[in-house]
């Protein structure tokens, strides 16, 4: 019967039948007539049904050269105006391939982040309860995430999809980083102003070798202004690369399981000294 239907649409159809079976299964959870580890399954197995259909609805195929023009322009438009966020993940995903294979290794080798490659969760309001995370206690990972989103003006929902990396497990580790990027400000207690961005690119840079991340290391302190770049030479620096080299490995972090951890308990487990800078 799906002769006729090319891969985006046997997706699509799995991906409601799974929806349709998930929705019975809760229902019939909420009555305890299934065990609660079963219905935990069927909501993975959906998830992950879920974001191959999303891969294949948007993914566009390119040749290798295709991918270098895409590079070089992007990475031109890029340095000419830094506020292009389209084009700085048009950059990141057509030249970190090398990248994406070390963070998919090093995910693979933790028993958390084989957890998260298996269930493939997303981060946007409609997969977190935003206003749940409002009501939590002060202190709390997932109080301090919806205060930052808060402050800041950002939603979870601005990340943009991933479109052009072929393999499905390495656009889900793209999709991945960029959903946890704000949750890395978060932790690491770095605002979204240059400065903060900066500091908190060194540590990504370090962690995970992205090329978009290394490029915003080094070229974005040249966007600074003089008494920001003191402070970032004194104080920023050498607290993002002795973060980024002694702490876990933050792509490993399945934070959505620990929005009611105390932040500073996280810290303590990650090896994470917040940054202290004296007030001048």
């Amino acid at each position: 019967m799906y002769k006729n239907l090319g891969s985006v649409g046997k997706y699509k159809i799995m991906a409601r039948k799974l929806c349709g079976i998930y929705h019975v299964c809760y229902t019939w959870g909420k009555t305890n007539v299934i065990p609660r580890r079963f219905l935990a399954a069927i909501n993975n197995d959906f998830k992950r049904a879920k974001f191959e259909e999303d891969f294949l609805s948007s993914h566009i195929e390119t040749t290798g050269f295709q991918k270098f023009l895409l590079t070089v322009g992007s990475a031109a438009v890029s340095l000419l105006d830094p506020t292009r966020a389209d084009m700085i993940a048009v950059m990141g995903e057509t030249a970190g391939d090398s990248a994406f294979r070390y963070i998919l290794q090093t995910m693979q080798s933790d028993s958390e982040g084989q957890e998260i490659l298996r269930n493939r969760p997303r981060i946007n309001s409609l997969t977190v309860d935003l206003e749940k995370l409002r009501q939590m206690p002060d202190g709390t990972l997932g109080r301090a995430y919806i205060a930052f989103l808060d402050y800041n003006k950002v939603t979870p929902d601005s990340r943009l999809t991933v479109q052009f990396v072929d393999d499905v497990k390495l656009a889900y580790v793209v999709q991945r980083y960029r959903e946890v990027h704000d949750l890395i400000h978060t932790v690491l207690g770095m605002p979204t102003n240059m400065l903060g961005e900066v500091t908190v690119k060194w540590v990504e840079a370090i962690q995970t070798r992205l090329p978009m991340c290394v490029g915003g290391a080094l070229f974005g302190p040249l966007r600074l202004y003089p008494k920001q770049r003191q402070k970032y030479v004194k104080y920023y620096l050498p607290w993002a690369i002795q973060t980024g080299t002694n702490c876990k490995f933050l792509m490993n972090i399945y934070y959505e399981h620990r929005w009611e951890q105390p932040i500073i308990e996280l810290h303590e487990e990650l090896h994470i000294k917040m940054l202290e800078v004296p007030k001048s």
